[in-house]
């Protein structure tokens, strides 16, 4: 049997930005939430909603920076790599259960509109949008650095066009006196980040079922896998993911009895972990191969039943 794993690169490098960006997140949020109560506005409220699940975000991309760098121990053999699957769930079901809330009180509202603060609501969107502008410039520099700096990247620009749909509310709002602007503003916001809510539920739940990781065709692996040179059958083969970026393979390879007279099942091994760990778009770089002389099949075949 064997294995193969690397260890990524310390990330530690981009804890600086991510907590300089996460603290003027947490900032926007609470001036947001009292802006929502001093304006009334529904727009305002779903996009502190907003930003707090990006600042949700933020908070698991530290941790995942911070976590990834401890090391294993016989309790947890992979760390606290799950933890960040777990956190992504409750935030999901968080963001879906006020998103559903806030699109019945935005239908409701656009048949009987409330007043809103026009004016507050346009400070209180500035402030969010000068925020969310600060925390961009502070990740920018550092954006290509790991994947997780790109997501958080991607979420604070995110912020900011829900920071911009708030102003042009509340513009509309002053200008015309159409209260339902509030509530339209509100339902596009919602629009917006609703199937993204849905897309990261069902990608937490996949990784809880441990179901074969978005961008890997098992079949596809499967069939590579047994046209290796004296490869005679793939069996028990599971592709599952730990944790964003860590995709974990374990499978039983039928070789050759002559592999083992002439001791070349090493370079089968060889070839198996090469070809899961750049043959694919998905680079599998945790694997486990237990490799089975062809004379081993009925043995098996009878302990499984």
């Amino acid at each position: 049997m064997g294995s193969h794993h690397h260890h990524a690169p310390s990330a530690a490098a981009g804890r600086r930005p991510l907590v300089g960006a996460l603290v003027i997140t947490l900032c926007v949020f609470v001036l947001q939430v009292i802006g929502a109560l001093w304006t009334g506005s529904l727009a305002l409220l779903f996009d502190s909603v907003h930003v707090l699940t990006d600042a949700a975000g933020l908070a698991m991309a530290l941790g995942a920076v911070t976590l990834s760098v401890r090391p294993a121990t016989p309790r947890r053999s992979w760390g606290f790599r799950r933890a960040e699957v777990i956190a992504a769930l409750l935030q999901a079901a968080f963001l879906l259960a006020v998103g559903t809330y806030v699109v019945i009180e935005g239908v409701r509202r656009l048949i009987s509109p409330e007043d809103v603060a026009a004016p507050e609501m346009i400070v209180f969107g500035a402030v969010g949008l000068a925020g969310n502008v600060a925390a961009l410039v502070l990740l920018a520099r550092h954006r290509a650095a790991s994947f997780n700096l790109r997501a958080a990247f991607l979420e604070v620009l995110n912020d900011a066009l829900g920071s911009v749909a708030v102003i042009t509310a509340a513009v509309v709002i002053a200008l015309t006196g159409w209260m339902r602007a509030d509530a339209v503003v509100a339902l596009l916001i919602g629009a917006l980040i609703i199937p993204r809510t849905l897309t990261l539920l069902r990608e937490t739940i996949d990784v809880l079922l441990e179901s074969t990781p978005v961008g890997i065709d098992l079949e596809e692996v499967r069939s590579h896998i047994a046209r290796l040179p004296q490869v005679r059958d793939v069996h028990d083969l599971h592709i599952t993911q730990i944790a964003t970026g860590l995709p974990v393979l374990t499978a039983h390879i039928v070789v050759d009895d002559c592999c083992y007279r002439d001791g070349s099942a090493h370079a089968v091994l060889d070839q198996l972990q090469e070809c899961v760990g750049q043959h694919f778009d998905v680079s599998i770089d945790h694997s486990t191969f237990q490799i089975e002389p062809l004379g081993h099949v009925p043995h098996e075949t009878e302990l499984s039943h």
